[in-house]
């Protein structure tokens, strides 16, 4: 992991924080507010108690003494109302606060994860990705709450009650200023130290485990196949010894800072009660007041006992932000984004000696591509299996940046097209088809978000799914599962073609577009397609023409791209279907 500095590391997300100022000082003074209650309810408590005491012996020894319970006693109960409601509120305002701040944090990452190209992808697992969005965001979520206020009203709860008790004994507040100060140094950076490398590997081993854990459950029959269940088990037992081992490690420093907390205080109460009692000899305070002053360096106890835990956990928030800085960092890398629009009507493709080559492959994918599309023209890009069809289409939905060469849609540099523009004149269907777990409606509306009910029959009446969708009990408001576990492989396909019919692209790509459909759903969709397609232009990427389970129309004319790779096979301008 990389060694960023932890100032580089967080300075992202504290400018994110900083876009709510105003909410995060509400936060703080009711943070302090609170605090300020309970020191205030437990020494002005102390002080009434042994007024009251001292008063009530006085009286039984004849002495003409008086005590005004009344303004204590209003004291007292403001200070036990206003702790409450306080406390009440902070909780309320600050966690809404923590919740705005994660969904700022999480819709700023997502942003990025979806700029990212399939390289950059292609370098984690799924799970990966989903833990950086997940696990991540939620160690970030304590940033505010428990790495940047506490301290700062604790580092105030100490100064203010140093200088209360100074009022009264001037060398008890220099005396507790020296002891405390000292002390929340350590439980802030001391901590922190002691914590740091412990409890970033602690959340490396937590994501490995997550990962391995849904790899094991996932392929369980391939490794029973293979007889490996227990060699992968063993992987499994190994990162989560390694994550209690460092679980243990942090809880000992998180133990061994709040042991520091009482220690800390209990000797600043019993010094501040000794000096007390010194000046209470020589009559410089009264009895009621040496008793008030050690409570309220009591009452700081409970602000310093916030910063233990959540600073020993500092390494866990630092891994976080730099595994998170480095998706952002990620995603403006590659191919650059302008602000050109593609022109209406069918677009024009053109790539003049395209070089991609993967990560770690052997191979490159392309080498030295030149292929040219003319406005309204068919093309088809035959060859076997990673002979790099799947590649041309990445690099021109700008999925994939090239290693040189240039690439131009419509007559515009690919890196200068408007992320919008591109995504509405180019359309793809790939082999893959994404759905998400919702409605019908909605997954078609991915396509047209504005696209009324009628307009999407008449989409799944075009791909022969009307009658089918006439019998599902909600229609169009009918989920279709995680992933679109509730359809066929078929039906999953002839949605995304519904999908694609919604559209109105320029440039259309159409990769194995039936597969896993059968021959007569294939006989029925062919010749629909093929007047949709007229007007626009489009790259095929099938296996073979001749005898494969495509044959698009119109489609006669072949010229070899790359000996062995890839094949052209075109054209005809604006096919009659």
């Amino acid at each position: 992991m990389s060694d960023e500095p932890l100032r580089a590391a967080l300075a992202p997300w504290l400018r994110l924080l900083a876009r709510r100022p105003r909410r995060l000082v509400i936060g703080v003074l009711l943070l302090a507010l609170t605090l300020f209650s309970a020191i205030g309810l437990l020494a002005l408590s102390g002080w009434f108690i042994a007024a009251s005491a001292l008063t009530g012996l006085g009286l039984a020894m004849g002495l003409a003494v008086s005590l005004d319970v009344y303004v204590p006693g209003g004291g007292i109960r403001f200070f036990a109302l206003s702790r409450t409601v306080a406390r009440y509120g902070e909780r309320l305002y600050n966690h809404d606060t923590v919740l705005r701040l994660l969904a700022d944090l999480r819709g700023r990452l997502f942003a990025a994860m979806a700029a990212l190209d399939d390289r950059s992808l292609a370098r984690q697992r799924a799970s990966d990705w989903l833990n950086r969005l997940t696990a991540d965001i939620d160690t970030l979520d304590s940033l505010y709450l428990r790495l940047l206020a506490p301290p700062l009203v604790a580092l105030a709860a100490v100064v203010l009650v140093a200088a209360f008790v100074a009022l009264w004994v001037p060398l008890a507040g220099v005396a507790l200023l020296a002891l405390l100060l000292p002390a929340w140094a350590w439980l802030t950076a001391g901590q922190a130290w002691l914590g740091m490398a412990a409890s970033r590997r602690q959340v490396e081993h937590q994501q490995r485990l997550r990962s391995q854990a849904i790899e094991h459950l996932t392929g369980l029959a391939e490794l029973e196949a293979y007889g490996s269940q227990a060699w992968h088990r063993a992987g499994l037992r190994q990162y989560e010894a390694g994550l209690y081992r460092d679980q243990r490690r942090t809880g000992r420093v998180a133990a061994f800072g709040s042991a520091l907390v009482n220690l800390v205080v209990g000797l600043g109460v019993v010094m501040a009660l000794w000096l007390a009692a010194l000046a209470w000899q020589q009559g410089s305070i009264g009895g009621a007041v040496m008793v008030m002053l050690p409570l309220a360096v009591l009452a700081v106890g409970e602000a310093l006992a916030l910063l233990p835990g959540p600073f020993t956990q500092l390494g866990a928030t630092r891994g976080a932000a730099v595994r998170l800085n480095a998706v952002e960092r990620a995603s403006g890398n590659g191919f650059g984004k302008g602000d050109a629009s593609l022109p209406g009507g069918p677009l024009a493709v053109r790539l003049e000696d395209i070089g991609l080559h993967y990560p770690a492959a052997l191979t490159p994918a392309l080498r030295d591509i030149q292929l040219e599309l003319s406005p309204g023209e068919r093309l088809a890009l035959t060859g076997a299996s990673g002979a790099g069809k799947s590649s041309v289409a990445a690099l021109l939905t700008r999925r994939l940046p090239p290693d040189h060469g240039s690439i131009m849609v419509g007559g515009v540099p690919l890196a200068q097209v408007a992320e919008r523009s591109l995504r509405e004149r180019v359309a793809i269907l790939g082999q893959r088809i994404d759905l998400f777990q919702d409605s019908l409606a909605t997954n078609l509306r991915l396509a047209a978000p504005d696209a009324s009910d009628a307009r999407l029959w008449q989409a799944l009446d075009w791909v022969g799914l009307a009658e089918w969708g006439d019998t599902l009990p909600h229609g169009l408001a009918t989920a279709v599962g995680e992933g679109g576990r509730a359809l066929s492989g078929g039906q999953a396909r002839r949605l995304a073609l519904a999908r694609l019919w919604l559209r109105d692209p320029g440039l259309v790509i159409l990769d194995e577009p039936f597969a896993g459909l059968d021959a007569a759903t294939v006989a029925r969709l062919s010749s629909r397609l093929d007047r949709w397609l007229v007007g626009r232009s489009v790259l095929y990427l099938v296996h073979q023409l001749d005898g494969g389970a495509f044959d698009p129309p119109s489609i006669s004319r072949e010229r070899r791209l790359v000996e062995g790779q890839l094949t052209v096979c075109a054209n005809s301008m604006y096919p009659s279907g």
